[in-house]
């Protein structure tokens, strides 16, 4: 097997990751060229063997802030058609981290956890396993809601809970409105219900310039969607939609603190998995909820709008770390306590 970067052939490279079964957007060039807007690097690493991709890793590195030393990600990778190319592609990223002064190579790929060769795979690569927890403490989220698109859009409504499909019916005679957004320009419309929702429920986010590099890498390549709905002309919902083969991913929602009981949040969800059935995706992916579902957990909340649609959660292997050196990995892990740590500090003020 041979190990290349598919610099100059990343068609052929986010072909074998559409048309893989855990294939993810996050793990196409697109989204390298996305997040190099923001200081990461991108590598598509491959595995070769007679002329056919076995294996795929989009490795992303990025400098750690006051250290001499990078970190490598490969967000929902690796990808492999054997033992053998997921052998291959751990010893060449390895390699190509090592290259680029990493001092670990982290990834988590969307397998479920009842998966049983790569845990074993992994111990004896020596990958470590990171307990991230029930919540939200992983880069990804390890629980995820998903919905099977394969019935018929009735059915689909008929497996919904009566409140929500209530709320949508609801949200439809009150006239009101889903569109997909064919402009640019209208990203601003969406920035505005984002700033609005992280201000109510207290996360950061992103400025504009990053939503309108998604709009160029994805939306025009025809990898997302934004979707906006409104009440006579007044903005009430927004949300970012993911494409990549047979799966849809809802990534980004944004909703204004006006006339919540009209019920948009949930008709943008409705029509969002009614195009997503359109375009031929057999799975809508609403992305993570906690893993703890007990009602008196804070996010319980979330879980519980997610379930209403009729998805159901499902629990991923999660986040693996491989050390590239012994003690540039205890050098890794005290960095990330400290960067944990400010962070914390610097949400609570």
């Amino acid at each position: 097997m041979e190990a290349l970067l598919l610099d100059e052939q990343e068609t052929i490279f986010n072909h074998y990751v559409a048309t893989h079964p855990h294939g993810d957007l996050l793990q196409t060039t697109n989204w390298g060229k996305v997040k190099a807007s923001s200081g990461w690097q991108y590598y598509p690493l491959a595995i070769q063997e007679k002329g056919t991709l076995q294996g795929t890793a989009l490795v992303l590195i990025k400098k750690l802030p006051y250290l001499p030393y990078t970190v490598a990600y490969s967000p929902r990778g690796p990808l492999y058609s054997s033992e053998e190319a997921l052998r291959a592609l751990w010893n060449a990223g390895s390699q190509l981290a090592r290259t680029h002064g990493a001092l670990v190579w982290k990834m988590d790929p969307p397998l479920l956890r009842t998966d049983r060769l790569w845990p074993e795979l992994a111990n004896k690569q020596n990958l470590r396993h990171q307990d991230t927890g029930l919540d939200f403490l992983g880069v990804q989220p390890r629980f995820v809601m998903t919905l099977d698109l394969y019935p018929s859009l009735d059915t689909l409504l008929k497996n919904m809970k009566s409140k929500t499909r209530y709320n949508i019916r609801y949200a439809e005679r009150k006239e009101v409105r889903v569109f997909i957004a064919k402009e640019k320009k209208q990203l601003s419309v969406f920035y505005t219900l984002l700033q609005e929702t992280a201000r109510r429920d207290g996360f950061m986010i992103r400025p504009l310039s990053y939503y309108e590099t998604m709009w160029d890498l994805l939306v025009e390549h025809k990898l997302a969607q934004v979707f906006l709905s409104y009440k006579d002309g007044t903005p009430l919902a927004g949300a970012i939609l993911f494409r990549l083969g047979k799966r849809a991913w809802y990534v980004y929602g944004a909703s204004s603190n006006e006339q919540r009981n009209l019920q948009a949040a949930h008709l943008i969800q409705w029509d969002m998995i009614k195009w997503a059935k359109s375009q031929g995706c057999q799975v809508y992916d609403f992305r993570g909820v906690s893993g703890d579902l007990s009602p008196e957990h804070p996010l319980y909340g979330l879980y519980r709008f997610k379930e209403g649609f009729g998805a159901q959660i499902q629990e991923y292997v999660g986040e693996y770390d491989l050390p590239i050196s012994r003690g540039g990995y205890l050098l890794w892990q005290r960095a990330l306590a400290t960067h944990q740590w400010l962070r914390h500090k610097k949400k609570e003020a």
